[in-house]
């Protein structure tokens, strides 16, 4: 058993092909990459048992950290997942159609809303945080405690470098 992978099998092909280009840096990213979509699908069967979306958990789990009472403006909201105000709205709209979450006016700005966990939603994030993070384990379980602190100390740094907007 080899431990080629699809990124060595792409370098392979431009290196036949444009003998010229680095690809040291397509090694990393494209293994970034690709590992993201494969975590992505992982979590998304797991997520799916509960008839809950990735971006449906990724909002009502941003909300249930908050602690009580669960709330935050559609622009925090929006903030703190990386999605658009028109992305937030639409997603907050089909949250609440579900009954997982509710708006309610701000107090001290009749203009402004909060977007609230529902006793529903509660209760469903707290079902798919468990088994979020039980899948996280699992996906990891196989790299030795050293290679996985060494790994998030490195993609730390990668990512603090690449949300700074460096290049």
């Amino acid at each position: 058993m080899t431990d080629e992978d699809l990124i060595d099998r792409i370098r392979e092909q431009w290196a036949r092909e444009r003998a010229d280009l680095d690809t040291r840096g397509f090694a990393l990213v494209g293994r970034l990459l690709l590992a993201g979509k494969l975590l992505e699908r992982r979590v998304s069967r797991v997520l799916g048992a509960l008839d809950l979306p990735l971006w449906a958990f990724d909002v009502l789990a941003t909300l249930r950290r908050q602690g009580p009472p669960h709330r935050l403006t559609p622009t925090e909201l929006s903030r703190a997942t990386l999605l658009t105000p028109g992305a937030m709205t639409n997603r907050i709209d089909r949250l609440a159609s579900s009954g997982y979450v509710r708006r309610e006016a701000e107090p001290r700005d009749r203009r402004g809303v909060r977007v609230e966990l529902t006793d529903e939603g509660l209760a469903l994030v707290d079902r798919a945080v468990e088994v979020r993070f039980e899948e996280a384990e699992d996906a990891v379980s196989d790299l030795p405690a050293r290679d996985r602190d060494a790994l998030e100390r490195i993609l730390r740094r990668l990512l603090a470098r690449l949300e700074r907007g460096e290049t």
